[in-house]
């Protein structure tokens, strides 16, 4: 393997990770922007994110999962 040439592994993450992106994350924008809405708050955290955090994680794409 070349110094530039992407390993196996970080193919199948960032496979996994498109696949994520596709399926959850852009499906979950609209419900986003309604929960912001709804809350009147800009700093309002919407409950959607923690959804989200948690399918991530539970699909081995959490913070410290690829480290």
């Amino acid at each position: 393997m070349s110094l530039f040439e992407i390993s196996d592994r970080a193919k199948k993450y960032q496979a996994d990770l498109l696949e994520f992106m596709d399926a959850h994350v852009y499906p979950a924008e609209a419900v986003y922007h309604e929960q912001m809405r709804a809350s009147g708050d800009p700093h309002f955290h919407p409950p959607i994110i923690e959804e989200l955090k948690a399918e991530a994680r539970g699909r081995g794409l959490g913070s410290a999962s690829w480290c």
